[in-house]
């Protein structure tokens, strides 16, 4: 023997650490699992129903006042209410725990409708005035369609699956980046980064299908036109103008994209004869 020591296989720490990392990540994503039961679908989401309505009911004075605040236009705010609360009282949503609340937002302005975790879904005057097939009165279903779209956001607990995504994404993000970091290249941290920012976009246009078939369903339930939720996506087209962020940059589909999905929601719904039972896929 010449006293010297074999070379073998050596792990470099940091890889094990990153290793570490993902594995917490993953077993504290895929530890948490539900059914929805309105969807029908497994979802990993580590908050419940009462912090989700606890979280809306506590962000409604700050998200009303980067809005502009409430609408002082009462007729207008009594009519969101009245529509939203009727796809509620009508549809697969009255039967989930949530407690569903609807705000007229004072910017004119801003073209857009939100919802927070448990219920508090809101809309602007600016996409409001909008609600219009002959360019005078609002359109009620055209309305329905917005909130109803809303609501599905709520039911489908979209908020709550996109934290508990957001969280999954930044451990792997973390693992990643350690395994991939060359102190000689301090870009090599952004190929973890833009993962994790295509994986959230990916989430973001999903959801958003979801919701506008939840929308169509309960349209169909309260009794309002579904097809009006058509128009509404040429409404937001027009708004976006000509220059709109191309659909694989956006956490939104393209308007056109979501048309022809709520095309086939409404035939799928109609056909079904919109039967509680089924689910959405």
């Amino acid at each position: 023997m010449n006293g010297q020591r074999s070379g073998g296989f050596r792990i470099n720490p940091t890889i094990i650490i990153a290793l570490v990392m993902a594995a917490f990540a993953l077993f504290r994503y895929y530890g948490n699992s539900s059914i929805n039961e309105v969807t029908g679908e497994k979802q990993h989401i580590s908050m419940t129903p009462e912090q989700e309505i606890a979280m809306g009911l506590q962000s409604v004075p700050q998200m009303a006042q980067e809005f502009g605040g409430l609408s002082r236009n009462r007729e207008a705010a009594e009519i969101v209410k009245r529509v939203g609360q009727r796809i509620v009282q009508n549809s697969a949503a009255k039967n989930t725990p949530y407690k569903y609340d609807f705000h007229l937002l004072a910017d004119q302005q801003t073209i857009n409708a939100f919802a927070l975790p448990g219920g508090q879904v809101f809309i602007t005057e600016a996409l409001l005035m909008r609600l219009s097939s002959d360019g005078q009165s609002l359109d009620l279903d055209m309305l329905a369609g917005v909130l109803g779209h809303e609501v599905g956001h709520v039911v489908a607990r979209h908020s709550a699956e996109r934290m508990a995504q957001m969280e999954l994404s930044q451990g792997i993000t973390g693992a990643v980046t350690m395994a991939t970091y060359d102190p000689g290249n301090p870009n090599s941290g952004y190929i973890a980064q833009a993962v994790s920012n295509m994986l959230q976009l990916k989430y973001g246009r999903d959801q958003e299908l979801q919701s506008d078939e939840l929308g169509v369903r309960f349209m169909l339930e309260a009794e309002f036109e579904p097809e009006k939720l058509i128009d509404v996506m040429a409404i937001l087209k027009q708004a976006s103008g000509p220059n709109r962020t191309p659909e694989f940059q956006s956490s939104h589909p393209d308007p056109e994209n979501r048309a022809e999905h709520i095309k086939e929601a409404i035939a799928k719904y109609r056909k079904t004869g919109n039967r509680l039972s089924q689910h959405i896929h």
